[in-house]
């Protein structure tokens, strides 16, 4: 896997997966950017839940569950101290859909959690405390 990053001018940055796709990064005004894009540290916080929610969604396909909606809401808390790195993640998943069977659901998060997102176990093999749950909808 390649990834390139690029200075654009002053704290902002585009960013370029291996497969093409770009995204724009920048700091907020008080850092001397213009808030233009993502920051970085949020796109550490998407790309765990993309992992995440990518390994949820395959496991519920699998088991045949008919998931109409799935979300996770992230939120973290970092260190006060430079580097401010993460101290905690929680992921918290919202899956809807019909006649969703719990025991599926609960076991893709676990699946997810413990063995497939590759992005938070790095993440928790450094110190950072990772937390998940769920909430089932019902509907179409």
């Amino acid at each position: 896997m390649q990834a390139k990053v690029r200075w654009i001018d002053g704290v902002m940055f585009l960013g370029e997966s291996g497969s093409g796709h770009t995204a724009v990064m920048d700091g907020p005004p008080d850092q001397g950017g213009r808030n233009l894009g993502i920051r970085p540290m949020e796109m550490l916080l998407l790309g765990v839940g993309g992992c995440s929610s990518f390994d949820v969604m395959t496991i519920l396909q699998k088991s045949k569950q008919q998931v109409s909606d799935c979300y996770v809401d992230i939120s973290a808390e970092r260190v006060d101290e430079v580097p401010a790195v993460f101290s905690k993640i929680h992921l918290h998943f919202v899956i809807k859909g019909k006649d969703l069977k719990e025991a599926h659901v609960k076991r893709a998060v676990q699946l997810s959690a413990e063995k497939y997102c590759s992005a938070s176990i790095m993440l928790s093999k450094a110190g950072v405390e990772i937390s998940h749950d769920y909430e089932i909808q019902t509907g179409d």
